[in-house]
């Protein structure tokens, strides 16, 4: 029982590793390139970002802490569920370079796809396991999604250079 706190903790802390890793590496890129963006009116304030993510990773970093101690650790039942979260996890994170560090809208809206059908995906392996931790999820999903939109807009309205024609 000791130790559940430091479980507990440590998962929940986990996600906003990488998504402070990925706005530390690319904060001189926001005020630099994306502010210059052409960017729907319903796009959120850049103070925003911050806020949301911090309550987001929150609750899907302790939600994967539930679906964890409900299948007594890293077992055998835990590959899907956990390594759909942990896939999901890793496309989260690639997502900031892809953008901001490459500047590749292309690449970026290809990665927020692929992470949106992860976490659908963990979110229903999730719900067998533990409802409370699929529940906890709703509203990274409902992110999710209005980030695709927005990943989508920017990238329509917004096209990337034509590559320079060599002689």
């Amino acid at each position: 029982q000791g130790r559940m706190w430091a479980y507990t903790v440590g998962f929940t802390v986990l996600p906003h590793l990488g998504g402070f890793l990925g706005w530390f590496l690319n904060r001189k890129e926001i005020p630099a390139w994306y502010q210059q963006l052409k960017k729907p009116s319903w796009c959120p304030s850049p103070r925003v970002f911050p806020l949301a993510w911090t309550v987001l990773y929150a609750g899907m970093g302790y939600a994967s802490y539930l679906v964890w101690n409900d299948l007594g650790g890293c077992d055998s039942k835990a590959i899907v569920p956990l390594g759909l979260y942990g896939a999901q996890l890793a496309l989260n994170w690639a997502w900031p370079p892809l953008f901001f560090g490459a500047r590749s809208l292309k690449l970026a809206m290809i990665d927020i796809l692929c992470l949106d059908c992860l976490a659908i995906g963990t979110a229903c392996a999730w719900y067998r396991i533990n409802r409370l931790a699929a529940l906890l999820l709703l509203p990274y999903l409902g992110w999710l999604g209005m980030a695709t939109c927005l990943t989508l807009r920017i990238w329509k309205d917004n096209p990337e250079p034509a590559p320079a024609k060599s002689e």
